[in-house]
Order: structure tokens, then C-alpha cells, then sequence
């Protein structure tokens, strides 16, 4: 980063300052806290997670230094449940992406359900978008997800979120809007799936083999010695 864009120092000691202040707040809250999850040390949390976040990137920029904190992400963490203790009703909200890796196989198995179930002529299958649509009309979401590689799918991230309900919303209510107005302090329980957990898992294999090859070379020139 250059001189002209490079935080000064006093904005560096003053996001030192935030995080102090912060870093108190949080503290205050933990020591009036309600229960196991009161909102308000959440909320203190994330203002202290923001701060050294600012505070760490400033002190980069101006000094080259880093701090030696390492603040969790708190993007995709929900916030306390405050929903229902006994729900009344509860809606799952299912998440899958998939990337189209082979149209021509996607396209081949909608054409084939197509003949066997549409009417004659209607050739929705011509296209991507039309065979996706044949595809998730004839197939329950499950069954597409166990046999993506049949319809020329790749899988991606997927989450599955399960929401607490006061009671069961009237015939039709959310269907113009279905993911709108969701709450995440009613969020029961959620589930992830992602690629991502993988590389974390083999970045931490590969961490092991590093550790049990220089185990084992040390062990060989203690022998050679």
C-alpha cells in the first residue's frame, strides 16, 4: 500500500482505542448476563470482533504488523435462539446449488421424461432452463441430490435450516414471498455442507504427514548418530 493511502497513526491508536473500549463493553455485558445466551453479550461480541478486525487491518497497513488474536467470523454465525420454547410449527428451508457440468446429459435425460410424459411438441427439453424445469418437476429434491451425476450436475454448497413457528402460517400465505421475513433468532437448528469443510480436513491431514515426516527424519538421524 502506498504512503498516500496508508492510515495515519492517529487513526491507527484510535481504532486501538475502539477495541479497548469494546473489549469493556464486552466484559460488562458477560458479567450482567441473563442467561446462557442473552442477546446482549452476542451483541457485544460482534462489536468487539468488528473492532480488532478494524484495528488488525490498520495496524497492517501502517506498520506491517499483525495482531496475535484470531477473531472467529460471525457472518454466518446465528444469534441466540429466542424463539418458542415448545413450537407450534416449524419451516424448513433447504439451500442446494449445483453447477450444470454436462448439458448435453441434462438435456438427454429430460428429453427422455419428456416423451415419456409431456405431450407431443412441447420440446421444453430443447433448452438448459426447460430441461431444469422438467427435471425438478419429475424428481424430488432428494433424489436429484443422490443421483446429481446422472442429470449432468455437480454438487456445491447446500444448507438446510429449520425455523420455529408460533403456528403454521395459513394455506398459501408465503408463497409469494417464501424466504422473506425470516428470523434468525428463531432458527432451531441448522446444517451445512460445503467443500470448504473438506479442504480444511486434508489442510489438517497434510499438517499431520508434515509432522510425522519430520518425527520420523529426526528419528532417523538420532539412529545415524
Amino acid at each position: 500500500m502506498s504512503d498516500a493511502v496508508q492510515p495515519t497513526a492517529a487513526e491507527v491508536r484510535a481504532a486501538a482505542e475502539a477495541v479497548k473500549t469494546a473489549l469493556d463493553r464486552h466484559l460488562a455485558a458477560v458479567e450482567r448476563r441473563s442467561g446462557e445466551d442473552d442477546p446482549a453479550v452476542y451483541e457485544a461480541f460482534n462489536e468487539l470482533a468488528a473492532a480488532a478486525e478494524v484495528y488488525d487491518e490498520l495496524l497492517y497497513d501502517r506498520y506491517d504488523e499483525v495482531t496475535p488474536f484470531e477473531i472467529p467470523g460471525t457472518e454466518d454465525a446465528l444469534p441466540p435462539y429466542t424463539g418458542p420454547e415448545e413450537p407450534h410449527a416449524v419451516s424448513v428451508l433447504i439451500r442446494r446449488d449445483y453447477a450444470v457440468e454436462e448439458p448435453q446429459r441434462l438435456l438427454a435425460q429430460a428429453q427422455r421424461i419428456e416423451a415419456a410424459d409431456y405431450e407431443a411438441g412441447a420440446e421444453a427439453a430443447g433448452t438448459v432452463h426447460g430441461a431444469l424445469g422438467i427435471l425438478f418437476g419429475e424428481f424430488e429434491p432428494d433424489e436429484i441430490a443422490s443421483r446429481h451425476k446422472e442429470f449432468g450436475l455437480e454438487e456445491g454448497d447446500s444448507t438446510l435450516w429449520v425455523t420455529a413457528a408460533d403456528e403454521q402460517s395459513d394455506p398459501g400465505e408465503w408463497l409469494a414471498g417464501p424466504f422473506e421475513q425470516i428470523d434468525p433468532q428463531r432458527v432451531v437448528c441448522r446444517f451445512d455442507v460445503s467443500a470448504v469443510f473438506d479442504d480444511e480436513i486434508d489442510d489438517g491431514e497434510d499438517e499431520l504427514d508434515d509432522l510425522d515426516a519430520e518425527l520420523d527424519e529426526d528419528e532417523d538421524l538420532e539412529q545415524h548418530a
